[in-house]
């Protein structure tokens, strides 16, 4: 702002138009950021990072598949930076791996896992608004594939009202219904020696993004071992050569067999008429 798409705004100052929006272009954020840890997917984001005070809405075909490679990074910031504060995850469809995740700066006696009985919609919404009115929580991150836009409407206000990083995960069927949510994202898996994990990011503070983001999620340790793996088939497959086939057809000459003597125990049985 100001900006060339805009013309109509051109001779504004800066200064005193902070909350004018130029729809064309990606808007900025009031609200405090906390960094991906992908650069590639923080240049894409309004603020550039996770909202802190603002519902974040993640679809994905299956639940516990993508998530904690997309937010781990910035729960473990998060969590850093608030040595008293802890993270509450509500109706989490698998329990974490505690050494996984502390391979990634990321300690297990500060998560709290809230579950309730299968179905029971109405008190997952109780336990996720009330988390997010703790003063000990720093993130929230609720699996609530029956929500509603109005239910998420309240936690939208309960997230921006306490200052709360607040994530729910949502099968892909709610792609296409109404959502509160500032910041919607759709997560698919890759095949990909630079990636693992395609992130759609279809609403957002502006233009729409042209093409999904491809990061790779993994720990630093096993890209390693990934890398050096490729490295290792790479390697093998140039020293095999290809200049003819490995199994060449066998041609079997029928009077060959006939002129050749028999064997002991074949002239045996030519002997027996049974």
């Amino acid at each position: 702002m100001p900006t060339p798409q805009c013309p109509a705004f051109a001779k504004l100052t800066l200064p005193d138009h902070l909350h004018v929006w130029c729809a064309g272009a990606l808007g900025g954020s009031s609200l405090p950021a906390v960094g991906t840890g992908y650069a590639a997917l923080d240049q894409v984001l309004p603020g550039g990072g996770w909202p802190q005070g603002a519902l974040t809405e993640v679809l994905q075909p299956q639940a516990g598949l993508h998530e904690w490679g997309l937010v781990l990074p910035a729960l473990a910031t998060a969590l850093a930076a608030s040595p008293l504060q802890i993270t509450v995850l509500v109706n989490t469809p698998f329990l974490p791996f505690g050494p996984a995740l502390g391979a990634r700066q990321f300690t297990m006696q500060r998560l709290l896992c809230v579950n309730n009985v299968q179905g029971d919609a109405p008190s997952l919404l109780w336990a996720t608004r009330e988390a997010l009115q703790c003063a000990d929580v720093c993130a929230v991150l609720a699996w609530l594939p029956d929500a509603r836009s109005a239910h998420l409407r309240r936690l939208q206000i309960a997230a921006h009202a306490h200052n709360k990083l607040l994530f729910v995960f949502r099968p892909l069927r709610a792609q296409h219904e109404s959502s509160p949510a500032p910041l919607r994202l759709l997560l698919k898996g890759a095949m990909n020696d630079a990636g693992n994990l395609l992130v759609d990011v279809f609403k957002r503070r502006g233009p729409p993004l042209a093409a999904p983001v491809l990061l790779d999620t993994r720990p630093a340790r096993l890209a390693a071992l990934v890398a050096a793996s490729r490295e290792r088939r790479l390697r093998r497959d140039e020293a095999v050569p290809v200049s003819a086939p490995i199994f060449a057809p066998t041609v079997i000459d029928l009077s060959d067999l006939l002129r050749r003597p028999l064997h002991a125990l074949d002239r045996i049985a030519s002997l027996d008429p049974h």
